[in-house]
Formats: C-alpha cells, structure tokens, sequence
C-alpha cells in the first residue's frame, strides 16, 4: 500500500523540474522577459552542452558490470515487439507508410527517461531504480536513436531517389556525397548527377544545389554555353530562381527553348541532348527560333509574386505552376522561381500544388499520412503524379504523359540494398559525429568502464569542471522544455483527435507492451513496476528533434512532448498507485 510519506517523497523529486518549466514558460509568455533569439540561444546552450554533460555525468557515475540485464532485455524486447508489428504493418496494409511507422515507434517506446525518468523513479522506488534508467539512456543514445536516424535517412534517401530517378533507379550501384552535406533531411536542396558506366550502370553525385549552380556558372564564364548534365534522370535542369525580393538573380534558363516551348504548337518537341538523347547544341540551334529581345510580362519568367496566372496556348491560367515542376530535393527553406517555372519544391505557399508533401512551414507541418505512391495536392486531392514526370524509352521528357494502362501504379524501383545501405550509413555517420550527445554517452561509458573495472577516480579538476554544468543540466533542460512551449503557437498543434490519438500510444500502448514484454523474460515485483512506470513517461525530446528536422508528424511529437508533459505526473502517479495496491 502507497503510504502519504511515498508520495511526498515523489512530488518532492518532481515538483521542482515543473516550477523551472513554468518560470520558463512565464517568462516567455506572460512576462516577456527572453525574445525567440533569446530562446534559441538557450535552447542551444542546453543541446551543446548542458543534456551532454549530465548524460555524461549520470553514465559515468553508473556501475556498467552491475547492469541488470534482464531488464534491458525486456526493454530491448519491447522495441523490437513494435518495430515488427510496425513493419508488418507497413509492408501489408494499404494504409501503412514509413513516415507512421517511425512516429508510432517514437511515441510507444522512446520516454523522456533523462530528464524526467531519473529523478521521477528515483522518489518512487530509491536509488536503485535510478540506476536502471541509466542503463536505458545508455541503450538510447547508442543504439535506439541511432535506428530512428537510419530509418530517418532511408526515408530521405527513399525520396531523393524515387523523385530524381523514377525509371533507373535499380540501375544505380555507386553513390558519392559531398563532404558538405550533412543529411539527406531535406532542409537544404539538393541536386544529384549521374555517370553512366562502361557497364551501362550509373554512378550518383549528390551535391548541394548552390554548389552545382556555382559550378554552371563557372563554366557559363569561361565561355561553355552547353548546360551541364542534371538530376532529371539524363535530362536537363535549368536553374530557373528568382530571390525573396523582387530584384532576380542570374539565371541558366535558355530563354531560346523557353519561348520554342511556350510559344509552339500543341504538341512540344523534345530537344536533342549531349548527354542521353536530350540537350542542346549548336546543330540544332538553327531549330528555334529567335528570343524576342525582352520576355513579355504575361510570361513572367521572374515573377516576384507567388502564384501570378498566366495564360498559356490557351490553356488553363496556372498551366505554367502545373506543368514546369522539377524533381529537385529540397526543404521549405530552398530557393524557389516564385510564380515562374518552379526548379526547387518549397516555399511557395501559392503553389503548393507539387510533387511529395507540400511545402510547409515545420511547426505548421500537416499530420497527413504519407505514401509513396500518392501524392496530395493542395486540397488533400490526390495527385497521379507529377506533371513533368518521367523519362521514356525514347528519352524524351513529357510535359503530358499519357494515362497508364495499367491501373495499379507500379512500384518504384530502388537500387540495390548494398548500394542504399552503403549511402545511409554514411549519412548516419556523418550525422553522428556532429552530437554531441553520442561523445557523451560513448565517452562516459568508456570511462566507467574503466573506473569501475580498476577503481580509478576523476581527477578533481576535471570532476569538478563537469559537476558544475551537469548539476545545472536537469533544470537547464526543464527550463528550454518550458520556453519551447512558450513559443509555440497551441500546446495541442496537430488536432484534438490526433493528439488523443498519440496521448493513446504513449501511455497506453507503450506501458502494455512494456508490461508484456517483461513478463515474457521474466520480470515480477518491484522489477516489473519500474519498467511499466518508465514506459508512460511523457515523450522523448530527441525523437521531436529528430521529426522536426526531417519534417515528418513534428506537430505530433510536439504536442506528444508538450502535452505529455503536462498529464505526465498525475498518470505516471496513478500507474505508480495501482501497482502498488
């Protein structure tokens, strides 16, 4: 029976991490004391260095050779329960995609065990349950947010494949990145250029689009007017962008193929190539005729307005929005030919009738369910495809592909696994040499390792120099957790029936799997009680970090991480009472 000396102790243990989070979210939003810079920068403060060193702090300071590891087998076996059933799922339903999967794992198994599980346990069941959660965020931070990455880099290396090459893609066996780019994330856009081998196989560059731009450029000063190979799967792209302010950047669009374009007859003739069977050389030039000396306006080629309408072959007034869209990988945040011929997806919140999900704003991110085969338009409407579409056998890019005969799509082709593999572990890795987090949880299991293995002590300089920003990490992150909400527009962001939804699978689903999941190995008693309590903590704050940056349901692990913490104390407490009865 829970006596009213336990629960005192636990509020003890939990009320202060919501007094920093309400003085946070205050000052903010009542007494307006830190602006949105303010914030970030205490948010980076807290990333950088306040989470690392008291990860480190508590990993460091835990006896690995006294891991029980019965319980982290029925954690370990939770999360494997979930990803099976996910996957399943995914591979058999109709209604299964990748994007779910990986949100529905994030909710059912990955608790805020750092920050609140640590403190919250150990009010309720002693020191020793402390210990445990160490052990959990061990396995976290090495092995379970290194799995969301690499289903995160699929997911992008999934798309930048399907979008730039829909026919060749089993075709690929070799990629290369530029040491630049960081992740496949999509936040920054990217262009990809391919080789074909003396085996007729392609070779794939992926570099960042400013960097090929530059180079085209480069090669347009020395007096090269033959555009360089692209991204379109042995077409050729032409960066067509105008900037944010009505003042346009030079362009490497060929206003000769434009005008022959827009001003032909019905049917548009496909130019011939220097690389495939597309392109443009001197022999052919004679083909087109002459460029008027200035575009007329009804044209708008460096339209400043978003989603001018314009009028073309007396065709529909946005048949330019809808026909001109080219497969470039790229984020909200890239550049875009506003109201022109659109190069890069993103940003124009006039035309976000394109391919993939729309371009939106992270935190006004929809919680649209996402399949790789259909794709919505502006209306929720589906879309077959995209209208610039797909290379043929002839290799002609069609502005109006015919309708298939076959009424199941089929689906694309990848590369091979060998190759897919190979480029997602060293965007993975990329990505994992930049956190700080991943020195801090290696680093500290290394050192207790080593101190527990022959009883060597920190020095004191050093002991001292972590203790006094990991002593202030627990309130530090508590703090950020209340300015992040302060900033955001609603504590629930993704609806009332979603957020009940994923409130669901957080505590519910989780802590049933959990709780089957340990007696399956054989956990009974206080054992028992511990993983059920741990598994309805309130969300994790890396897994929104890591939906944010990669776009996928960040308003669902937001209102996941916001609203969770806000229910968490009085459900985790109820769990903590019945199971002590």
């Amino acid at each position: 029976m829970i006596s009213a000396t336990d629960l005192y102790h636990v509020l003890t243990a939990v009320v202060p991490l919501y007094v920093a989070m309400i003085l946070a979210y205050g000052s903010v939003k009542w007494w307006k004391i830190f602006t949105p810079d303010q914030c970030s920068g205490i948010n980076r403060f807290v990333a950088l260095f306040a989470v690392p060193l008291l990860s480190f702090h508590f990993i460091s300071t835990n006896n690995p050779y006294a891991m029980n590891f019965r319980f982290i087998a029925a954690d370990t076996l939770q999360k494997l329960i979930v990803l099976a059933v996910l996957a399943v799922w995914s591979w058999t339903s109709s209604n299964g995609c990748l994007e779910w999967s990986i949100t529905l794992f994030s909710l059912s198994t990955l608790p805020n065990t750092l920050v609140m599980g640590i403190p919250l346990l150990k009010g309720m069941y002693g020191d020793f349950s402390g210990s445990l959660m160490v052990q959990i965020v061990v396995l976290q931070c090495i092995i379970w947010y290194t799995l969301m990455l690499f289903l995160f880099e699929f997911r992008g290396a999934r798309l930048l494949i399907a979008e730039q090459f829909p026919d060749t893609a089993a075709s690929i066996i070799s990629f290369r990145v530029d040491s630049d780019i960081i992740s496949l994330d999509g936040k920054e856009p990217l262009q990809t250029e391919a080789e074909v081998g003396e085996d007729g196989k392609l070779h794939v560059t992926v570099r960042k689009s400013t960097s090929s731009r530059s180079e085209v450029f480069s090669r347009r000063s020395h007096g090269g007017l033959t555009p360089r190979p692209s991204n379109l799967t042995n077409a050729e792209i032409y960066s067509l962008q105008s900037s944010r302010n009505p003042t346009p950047r030079g362009s490497s669009f060929n206003h000769t193929d434009f005008y022959s374009m827009v001003n032909g007859k019905n049917s548009v003739s496909p130019r011939q190539s220097n690389f495939g069977n597309l392109g443009f050389d001197e022999e052919n030039q004679s083909k087109y005729p002459p460029p008027p000396p200035a575009p007329p306006a009804s044209v708008g080629i460096f339209s400043p307005v978003s989603g001018a309408k314009r009028k073309v072959n007396g065709g529909s007034e946005t048949a330019m929005a809808k026909d001109l869209h080219m497969f470039v990988w790229s984020s909200s945040a890239s550049p875009v030919s506003e109201g022109g011929i659109h190069v890069f997806r993103g940003g124009d919140y006039g035309n976000e009738i394109n391919v993939g999900a729309p371009p939106k704003d992270y935190d006004n991110f929809g919680c649209d369910e996402f399949s790789f085969g259909n794709k919505r338009g502006l209306n929720g409407a589906e879309v077959d495809g995209p209208t610039l579409s797909k290379l043929r056998s002839s290799s002609t890019t069609e502005l109006h592909p015919k309708p298939s005969a076959d009424p199941k799509p089929k689906p694309a082709a990848m590369p091979p696994t060998s190759v897919m593999t190979r480029l997602i572990l060293i965007m993975v890795w990329r990505k994992l040499i930049r956190n700080p987090n991943t020195y801090s949880s290696l680093i500290g299991l290394s050192w207790s390792l080593i101190s527990f293995k022959w009883n060597v002590a920190m020095p004191a300089i050093v002991a001292k120099s972590i203790s006094i920003l990991s002593d202030a990490g627990l309130g530090m992150a508590m703090f950020s957790l209340g300015l992040f909400m302060a900033l955001q527009p609603r504590i629930i962001a993704c609806g009332k029936s979603v957020a009940a939804f994923s409130m669901a699978v957080r505590f519910l689903t989780g802590p049933a799997v959990m709780a089957a999941a340990s007696i399956a190995v054989g956990l009974r008693g206080v054992l028992l009680h511990v993983a059920i309590v741990q598994a309805a903590l309130p969300q994790g704050i890396v897994p929104f970090v890591f939906a944010k940056e990669y776009n996928v349901h960040p308003d669902i692990l937001s209102t996941g991480v916001i609203f969770g913490m806000l229910i968490a104390l009085p459900i985790t407490l109820v769990y903590y009472i019945l199971l002590g009865l």
